[in-house]
């Protein structure tokens, strides 16, 4: 006999919650952006995330389970690029490159993450910018469609077809 696994009832921005976490479940940024899910935390609590439209979950949200339990969101250290320039006007020109690329982009004093990617890095050392690889939880910018740190938000274009440049799709 299968036992159905506990639903998330709600999501606690962290600031929202107190309670001791039954566990913990660490995500990347493309796991942390979904709608459906099942999960499994660093202590073996497996829950169902199921949600009408993709949300993202930040790191320190907390799950609230249909017990009461409450599991914590840690967001998993990611291969980021680093990226800085000698100049404001350089960086904004590189965060401008980025933009049109429709890249999910953390932007930081003085400098920009992005999710590792060659071809990428090739472009902005290109326009002259410095580029470091380093290991470190991504949390990019919310934008105009919902991704990053914006919650409850519509992902649509209006449009309904496929982006493969985004790294998923808008459908």
């Amino acid at each position: 006999m299968t036992t159905a696994l506990p639903r998330v009832i709600e999501i606690l921005p962290s600031s929202a919650w107190s309670k001791a976490p039954v566990d913990t479940v660490v995500l990347d940024y493309e796991d942390r952006f979904r709608r459906r899910i099942v999960l499994r935390g660093k202590a073996g609590t497996r829950f169902m995330l199921e949600l009408p439209e993709p949300q993202l979950l930040m790191d320190g949200d907390g799950l609230k389970l249909e017990t009461n339990d409450i599991v914590a969101v840690e967001a998993a250290a990611e291969s980021l690029a680093e990226i800085t320039c000698d100049d404001d006007q350089a960086l904004i020109q590189v965060a401008w490159h980025l933009g049109n690329r429709h890249l999910p982009t953390q932007i930081m004093k003085g400098k920009l993450r992005i999710r590792e990617d060659h071809v990428i890095v090739d472009m902005v050392r290109q326009l002259g910018a410095d580029v470091r690889l380093i290991k470190a939880s991504f949390q990019p910018e919310g934008g105009a469609y919902g991704h990053g740190s914006v919650k409850g938000h519509d992902h649509g274009h209006g449009h309904h077809h496929a982006h493969a440049h985004h790294g998923h799709s808008h459908d």
